[in-house]
């Protein structure tokens, strides 16, 4: 039998991203996560260098936030509006003043000092909010260009 009813429409929304990731992290999944961030950030369209230079920052951030801001942090990573935002968020104590503002390449032979410099020079977009109950940091790469903002 066929109805005569008027049929009603569909929406059919296109999936052209990822669904947001949120996760917490413990020393023991930063390798767990930095495969899951490169996953995201290659379906979401990064590519190439930029793809490798996103997940390295984001690797960064997350050793930062386990070495020192309380061994645990938790990330949140989206697209949205041809943009990958990564979020990185501890409980630490704060980062120092000084430290925050220093922009100086770290020596060659620094073991330590390089994750908010290489932030720095390879996102788009870097905004840093700490204080005494923890940092967030928040990184993004634009997925219509070809070079990071110069830093």
């Amino acid at each position: 039998m066929t109805s005569t009813a008027p049929r009603t429409p569909r929406t059919v929304v296109p999936i052209d991203a990822p669904p947001p990731l949120t996760e917490t992290f413990d020393r023991a999944r930063v390798t767990e996560l930095r495969h899951s961030v490169a996953a995201f950030a290659e379906a979401s369209g990064l590519t190439g260098e930029r793809l490798d230079d996103f997940v390295l920052v984001v690797n960064e951030l997350i050793t930062n936030a386990v070495r020192h801001g309380g061994g645990r942090g938790r990330l949140r990573l989206w697209r949205a509006s041809g943009t990958v935002t990564c979020e990185i968020s501890d409980h630490g104590s704060g980062i120092d003043a000084d430290r925050l503002d220093d922009r100086r390449r770290p020596a060659p032979d620094t073991t330590g000092g390089w994750g908010l410099w290489l932030a720095r020079r390879l996102s788009d977009e870097l905004v840093v909010q700490t204080g005494p109950a923890g940092t967030t940091v928040r990184i993004s790469a634009s997925l219509t260009t070809d070079e990071p903002a110069a830093g």
